[in-house]
C-alpha cells in the first residue's frame, strides 16, 4: 500500500496547490513568492554568479518577456495525453463495444479547441493607438475610482481609455485589459475575451469528456477481471476479500500510465473548471479580473494618502462595483460583440 500511500500524498499536494492559487491569486505577496524569497536567500550565497544570473535571466525570459515556451509546453502535454488516450484507451474502449461516434468526441473537442487557442494567440487584444486612440476614449466612460480622465500612460505616452491598462510584457496599452496569459503569449482584451472564454470551456470539456471515457474504460477492466470476487493473503496469512483499496492498486500495476494520465485530467479540469468559471461570472458581470482585482481593496490610487481632484464622490457599494453592468444579456453581448471605437464621419 505504500505506492497508494503515495499517491495520496500527491493528489493532497495538488489540491492544496489549487486552493492556494485560487485563494491568493492577484495579489502581490503569496506563499509562493515568499517561499521561493526565503529558499533563494538561503542558497544564494553556495550559488554560483554566473547560475544566479543566469537563472534571473531565465525567469525574466518567461515569465516578463513575450515567448512561446508556454505554447510550445502547452502543445507537448496535450500530445502526450492524446498520444497515451489513443495508444491504449481508445483500444480498449473498442474492444468494449464503446461507439465510434462517442470515442471521436474528444477528437471533434480537440479541433475546436485549437481554433480558438489559434485565435486567442493570433488575435489583437485591442491595442490603443494612435490611430484609433480618439474613438477609444469614447468606448466606455470613467468611473472615476479605478479609472480616471486624463491620465496619460508614461510609456505609451497616450491618454488612457476607461477600462485600459499597459501591459509590461507585451509593453502596450490594451483596450478593456483582462490580464496576460503567458499560454498564449498574449494579453486578453476587448477584441479576444470571447476567444479566450470559449477556449477555456473547450478546454475543460475535453479534459472531463476524456477522463469520463478513462472511467468508463477502467471500470470495464474491473468488472471483467472478476477481481472484485477475488480474495488475497493479508501479512498475517489471513484471507481477505478484495476491497477498494486492492481494485485501486491493482489498476496502479496493471495500467499505470492509463491511471496517471487520468489523474493528470482530473487535476486540469479541477484547476481549469474553477478559472472558466470565475471567467464566467466576470463575463456576466461586465468586470475584468484586473478591476475585479483592484476592486478587492476597493483603493483608489489617487486617493492614497490623500484624495485628488480626478476622484469623484463616494458612490454606494452596489454602483461602484457594477459600474460597467448593463444587465446579463448586454454584458455577454459585450463579450461575443465587443464595443467597437466611435469613427467620426469626415464633412
Amino acid at each position: 500500500m505504500d505506492f497508494l500511500t503515495l499517491f495520496a500524498i500527491y493528489v493532497v499536494v495538488v489540491l492544496t496547490c489549487i486552493a492556494l492559487v485560487c485563494k491568493y491569486s492577484g495579489q502581490q505577496q503569496t506563499p509562493f513568492g515568499l517561499l521561493f524569497d526565503s529558499v533563494t536567500k538561503v542558497i544564494a550565497p553556495w550559488t554560483p554568479l554566473w547560475l544566479q544570473s543566469f537563472t534571473q535571466r531565465t525567469l525574466h525570459m518567461l515569465f516578463h518577456q513575450r515567448n512561446r515556451m508556454f505554447i510550445y509546453l502547452h502543445i507537448l502535454l496535450e500530445g502526450a495525453v492524446y498520444t497515451e488516450f489513443t495508444y491504449e484507451v481508445f483500444g480498449y474502449c473498442r474492444d468494449m463495444d464503446t461507439t465510434l461516434s462517442s470515442l471521436s468526441v474528444p477528437y471533434v473537442l480537440l479541433v475546436v479547441k485549437s481554433c480558438f487557442f489559434y485565435l486567442c494567440i493570433r488575435r489583437e487584444p485591442g491595442t490603443v493607438t494612435k490611430k484609433r486612440h480618439a474613438g477609444q476614449l469614447q468606448v466606455y466612460p470613467y468611473d472615476k475610482r479605478m479609472f480616471h480622465p486624463g491620465v496619460c500612460c508614461p510609456t505609451c505616452q497616450l491618454v488612457k481609455p476607461a477600462r485600459s491598462k499597459h501591459c509590461r510584457v507585451c509593453n502596450r496599452c490594451v483596450q478593456r485589459f483582462d490580464h496576460h496569459c503567458v499560454w498564449v503569449n498574449n494579453c486578453i482584451g476587448a477584441q479576444n475575451t470571447r476567444y479566450f472564454l470559449l477556449y477555456l470551456l473547450s478546454v475543460c470539456a475535453m479534459a472531463a469528456d476524456m477522463a469520463l471515457l478513462t472511467v468508463d474504460m477502467l471500470l470495464h477492466a474491473v468488472v471483467r477481471s472478476g477481481i472484485l470476487q477475488a480474495r488475497y493473503l493479508d501479512d498475517d496469512g489471513q484471507q481477505q476479500q478484495a476491497g477498494m483499496l486492492f481494485v485501486i492498486q491493482h489498476l496502479f500495476l496493471t495500467f499505470p500510465r492509463i491511471v496517471f494520465m487520468l489523474g493528470f485530467l482530473v487535476f486540469v479540469f479541477l484547476l481549469l473548471a474553477g478559472y472558466a468559471m470565475f471567467h464566467s461570472y466576470l463575463a456576466l458581470v461586465n468586470q475584468t479580473s484586473n478591476e475585479w482585482y483592484k476592486g478587492r481593496g476597493n483603493v483608489c490610487q489617487h486617493c492614497h494618502p490623500s484624495p485628488d481632484h480626478l476622484c469623484g464622490p463616494p458612490a454606494s457599494d452596489q454602483s461602484k462595483r457594477w459600474f460597467y453592468s448593463r444587465g446579463v444579456l448586454r454584458n455577454l453581448g459585450e463579450i461575443f460583440f465587443p464595443l467597437r471605437p466611435v469613427q467620426k464621419k469626415d464633412n
